[in-house]
């Protein structure tokens, strides 16, 4: 593992896990206390970047957190298809040989976006390992659906040329939230797809393998038996994911916590960060006291 720090003590690094080279982010104050890590994951199609602010705020507030590219996205691996098939059963057993790596016993999950959902389902299939879950516009029912601007990327030959496009970043994160994207964010997010035409081939195979009806039932069925203190902050302005998932989901989990982000779309880290800290926060620290 190698390893760099930056003016605001955010390191990127690098892990090889198996085949698969992972860059990543973290905060590690090690300050001797014992509060749980915290680990992020993004949607698509973001990356780490997009949780500096966050991982910041966590870090002054004495927690280990990390925050991971996803497998063929940002500065992570984009093996070809025929080497990893972009699943979301492959992508979530890769997260789940990386939290390995790190050696992550049980840790606080926070998810976003439409590969948040991937988040979900390892989070499911091992809740011993979670403290809390916190989730932020990300699918959750069957009433979720891809918007029109990430299902073309999968269509053939249609999907072929638009990812190869670097302006489908901005066009993406633009759509998706309220705001306009600062020039140098978008010069990070677009690095990928400048860099190589395997981030474009990764993002088709990622979008034509989601099965997100499939994978909403499944978290449907695995929300029924959950129990661990779940925080629900949700970008009101999404333009992508409705509310009334929200709603639909606290029937199964009442005691979920549940905070409305007003002018916040679907990328809330992106948006307002300052309003994510104000709810991601205090919900981690309320239920350590």
């Amino acid at each position: 593992m190698t390893e760099s720090t930056n003016p605001v003590n955010i390191l990127e690094q690098r892990i090889r896990v198996g085949d698969l080279d992972w860059f990543f982010r973290s905060v590690d104050p090690d300050r001797g206390n014992t509060l749980p890590p915290v680990l992020l994951l993004h949607g698509l199609v973001s990356q780490s970047y997009g949780w500096l602010p966050l991982l910041q705020a966590l870090g002054e507030q004495g927690f280990r957190a990390l925050a991971p590219d996803w497998i063929g996205s940002g500065f992570s691996a984009k093996p070809e298809r025929w080497e990893f098939n972009y699943r979301p059963e492959t992508l979530e057993k890769a997260l789940s040989e990386w939290v390995e790596a790190q050696a992550l016993e049980r840790f606080s999950l926070v998810v976003q976006g439409f590969l948040g959902s991937v988040g979900l389902q390892y989070a499911l299939k091992n809740p011993d390992r979670i403290e809390r879950l916190i989730i932020l516009n990300t699918p959750i029912g069957q009433g979720a659906k891809l918007p029109w601007s990430i299902r073309a990327f999968g269509i053939p030959l249609v999907g072929d040329m638009l990812t190869q496009d670097p302006l489908l970043v901005d066009r993406t994160l633009e759509t998706g939230g309220i705001y306009q994207v600062k020039d140098k964010d978008l010069d990070v997010y677009r690095r990928p797809f400048l860099t190589t035409s395997a981030s474009g081939r990764a993002l088709l195979a990622t979008v034509q393998n989601l099965n997100l009806p499939q994978v909403m039932k499944e978290l449907e069925a695995g929300f029924a038996t959950w129990e661990r203190p779940t925080l629900i902050a949700w970008g009101m302005q999404d333009r992508w994911l409705p509310f009334e998932l929200v709603t639909t989901l606290c029937q199964r989990l009442p005691k979920a916590q549940v905070v409305k982000l007003e002018q916040v779309g679907h990328y809330p880290q992106h948006d307002w960060p300052e309003k994510v800290q104000e709810a991601v926060i205090p919900f981690l620290r309320k239920l350590i006291v």
